[in-house]
């Protein structure tokens, strides 16, 4: 899943800057509102994956026939005022699918923002690994909507604008394995509400939790210091998230977020005990392993190791 990095964010001044709003694909777009349209635009690229998001300040109609096998995952940032696509009226964090080959209509009746990935129908057993119900390309041949979780959704909402933001300090320069952690987790924002919506599948078989956790910490060595996303052990073991969860909770009373993002921690500790000051930056070992809120970051590292990570790269203690 991973591949080079690029992101690039533009200013709007005039509706035909939204001809590109999904990065790949061309959008007709008609200005509904009054006043010279203005905005952001900000496209991320990792391989062949790609998010946009975009934002606006008048309203207007979008159309889009699309030629090509992508399907599109968009996300309603924020509204002002009414938006419908389709016949779906949308409120922010909701969750849109736009199918391959399927002709697009949208109206924003004020200002609005909005987020979309754009891949391949080949990566669902990559993305879905552990959501059989998810990984049929033929479940995503139909438009489809989704009704926002509220906490969930609003916090990816917020989220996603972030993680564009500090990528693009990095352009191009993440690992292969960074890459790959940091598209899986903007997937993971925008399909959060579609998850979610799928029915409890607690009935079903639950291998032994110790054996599952040993399997899943062997495949964790094998990945060596890399940032190993949920969604990625959730494929290559074929589970769902919820059986996941169970099976970590049972073995350490913490989520298997938690677990991983305890052993990302453990990664930079070492890295940065291994440096000196001048070879690297706490943020740019920290970016490597998939944190970019570095407030966040350091509150989580000085609670886990008692002292802050630059006083582990051996910079002066702070006062």
């Amino acid at each position: 899943m991973g591949g080079h990095l690029f992101v690039g964010s533009s200013e709007l001044n005039g509706f035909e800057g939204l001809h590109q709003a999904v990065k790949g694909s061309h959008v007709d777009v008609m200005q509904l509102g009054r006043g010279r349209l203005r905005g952001t635009l900000s496209h991320v690229g990792i391989g062949d994956f790609s998010l946009s998001i975009g934002a606006f300040n008048v309203g207007v109609r979008t159309q889009r026939i699309s030629t090509d096998d992508k399907l599109i995952v968009g996300m309603l940032l924020s509204a002002e005022d009414r938006v419908t696509h389709w016949a779906f009226d949308m409120h922010p964090a909701d969750v849109l699918v736009i199918p391959p080959e399927v002709e697009h209509d949208g109206v924003f009746h004020g200002p609005s923002s909005y987020a979309a990935i754009r891949f391949d129908l080949s990566e669902l057993p990559t993305v879905f690994g552990g959501e059989p119900r998810l990984v049929d390309p033929g479940n995503w041949r139909e438009k489809n909507y989704f009704r926002a979780d509220t906490a969930i959704g609003m916090l990816a909402a917020e989220r996603l604008p972030q993680i564009v933001a500090h990528l693009g300090r990095l352009q191009g320069a993440l690992s292969e394995g960074a890459a790959d952690f940091w598209k899986r987790t903007i997937v993971d924002c925008v399909t959060a509400n579609i998850l979610t919506s799928l029915p409890p599948d607690d009935l079903g078989h639950l291998p032994s939790s110790m054996k599952l956790v040993r399997d899943v910490e062997e495949y964790l060595e094998t990945a060596g210091s890399r940032p190993v996303h949920v969604s990625e052990i959730c494929s290559n073991f074929r589970l769902s998230r919820r059986t996941l969860h169970r099976a970590f909770h049972e073995v350490f009373g913490m989520g298997p977020v938690t677990f991983l993002r305890h052993k990302r921690l453990c990664a930079i500790y070492a890295t940065l005990r291994e440096s000196a000051p001048g070879e690297t930056t706490v943020s740019e070992v920290a970016i490597q392993q998939g944190f970019i809120e570095l407030g966040r970051f350091s509150h989580y590292y000085r609670t886990m190791f008692g002292e802050y990570p630059s006083q582990t790269l051996g910079l002066p203690a702070r006062a």
